[in-house]
């Protein structure tokens, strides 16, 4: 069973965001294990501006292809290249060293608190 790690927020569709500034944002371990072997990930650029609910990038697994959606707005200052090089880290740490990309955030979209996400998506906090 997938574990969804407290002390985070989730959006619908499995991103979760940290409450730091800028706020660090990457996708669940429920997604990673759904996605299976992620092989490629696509982020977006440092100095991009995206709203809430953008298709910001893309991952690929040897199953699928899902995109990436920004749970937040703002200003992307920085991506994880470690994750771009190696995309396995997303499955084998997606909390932390998986994480995706950082936004100094304006504006947060709907998100959901770890226990709600865990009880909406069958995982274990």
């Amino acid at each position: 069973m997938s574990k969804v790690q407290t002390g985070l927020r989730y959006s619908a569709e499995h991103e979760w965001i940290d409450g730091g500034t800028p706020a660090t944002i990457g996708i669940s371990e429920v997604a990673a294990d759904a996605l299976g072997e992620i092989v490629y990930v696509d982020l977006p650029e440092v100095g991009a501006s995206i709203a809430v609910g953008q298709v910001v990038g893309e991952v690929e697994s040897t199953k699928s292809v899902s995109e990436l959606f920004s749970p937040v707005a703002g200003e992307v200052v920085a991506v994880n290249e470690a994750a771009v090089g190696d995309p396995a880290l997303i499955n084998s740490d997606p909390y932390g060293e998986g994480w995706l990309f950082r936004v100094a955030v304006s504006e947060e979209g709907p998100l959901l608190s770890a226990e709600q996400y865990a009880a909406d998506n069958g995982a274990e906090i």
